[in-house]
């Protein structure tokens, strides 16, 4: 009954013309010369082998990797977002290739020191603008006072190439792309409607034949549907930035105790590198050497170890929490998609019947 009233009201408030309060207008209605394209950011793949037996090697915490898969796609949010050079900018759960400009990105190396990521950018039109590997330092966790300064170097350099990715383009190819993409999202609801105005090339790319009229009820009414969908898209958004100030803490904790490990593996080294045995071999001291290095290689070994036992009893039973939040989220936001999805196809059903 609760699923017939909300498609009832949704179908009221399309088939009344009902317009969201700053959602997005029509590629073919927008007249600004200054067009700011609209960008989704998919969650990060973790970039987490199969191989476990690389997880020491590559410094990988499976379990770390996975919340900042989801973490660190709102710190590229907060940089795109504060730069004022896009449209809305929105975390989506999985990419959306209705999207006016699609970012994705793999985790390539996330150590407490530096961050590496794979970024990819493809507007709707199927053009790649980036797809290029990004690293940089991270800044001491002492000296962040909140998410916002996290790995802000690197967001940064994405952000630089992105904007001048568009840049490049003038106005006229902007809402060119704005179009493509409303016609993509019609095409997804109404292939029989819709993809007449579309072209797709053996590369994968689009263009459009044609635009509908102006005044095109089709047009207009996916116009509406895409409106109230972005209520729901901002509302799965709020969703993970809620889980994004909850993931704040843990993070931080964890960069804490990768920086610590790190310092010992230094002193470590430096310990090795300043004790090399020129000693002639077999005698005491050289065998005293040897015994010094390992002993002071067993002190940080174990002192690492501490440190990890103390990391895991602090943050395990609070990573434990986030997963079981994380889990439940995916599963709300899988459900309403689904159950989104087929109300938008009911309603554009009813209201193609109505309209003959």
């Amino acid at each position: 009954m609760r699923q017939v009233r909300i498609a009832a009201m949704l179908l009221t408030l399309v088939l009344t013309g009902f317009s969201p309060a700053g959602a997005d207008e029509p590629a073919t209605a927008k007249s600004s010369a200054r067009v700011a394209l609209n960008v989704s950011i998919a969650v990060f793949d973790p970039g987490v082998p199969d191989d476990q037996s690389q997880f020491r090697d590559l410094k990988i915490f499976p379990r770390i990797r996975q919340v900042e898969a989801r973490f660190l796609p709102f710190v590229l949010r907060d940089t795109l977002a504060n730069s004022h050079d896009w449209g809305a900018v929105r975390v989506v759960p999985e990419p959306d290739i209705a999207a006016e400009l699609l970012v994705t990105g793999t985790i390539l190396r996330s150590d407490g020191a530096v961050l590496a990521l794979k970024i990819r950018a493809v507007d709707a039109g199927g053009h790649v603008w980036l797809d290029k590997a990004f690293s940089g330092p991270v800044a001491d966790t002492r000296a962040v006072a909140d998410k916002s300064g996290i790995q802000q170097p690197v967001f940064a350099q994405v952000a630089v190439e992105l904007e001048a990715a568009q840049r490049q383009r003038d106005a006229a190819e902007l809402r060119r792309i704005s179009d493509i993409s409303l016609i993509r999202y019609g095409n997804r609801l109404a292939p029989s409607a819709f993809g007449q105005y579309l072209n797709e090339g053996s590369d994968g790319t689009f263009s459009l034949k044609r635009l509908p009229a102006a005044n095109d009820p089709m047009l207009e009414r996916i116009q509406r549907i895409r409106g109230v969908e972005y209520i729901f898209t901002d509302a799965v958004d709020t969703k993970f930035r809620e889980l994004n100030s909850e993931i704040a803490s843990i993070y931080a904790l964890w960069r804490e105790h990768r920086r610590k490990s790190l310092e010992y593996e230094k002193e470590d080294a430096r310990w090795a590198a300043t004790s090399t045995d020129n000693l002639e071999r077999g005698s005491y001291e050289s065998i005293q050497n040897i015994y010094d290095n390992y002993k002071f290689h067993r002190i940080t070994q174990q002192e690492q170890d501490k440190l990890a036992i103390a990391f895991n009893n602090e943050v395990g039973p609070k990573v434990d929490a986030m997963e079981q939040r994380i889990a439940e989220l995916e599963f709300w936001v899988e459900q309403r998609y689904i159950e989104w999805h087929r109300l938008l196809e009911q309603l554009f059903e009813a209201e193609t019947q109505i309209e003959q």
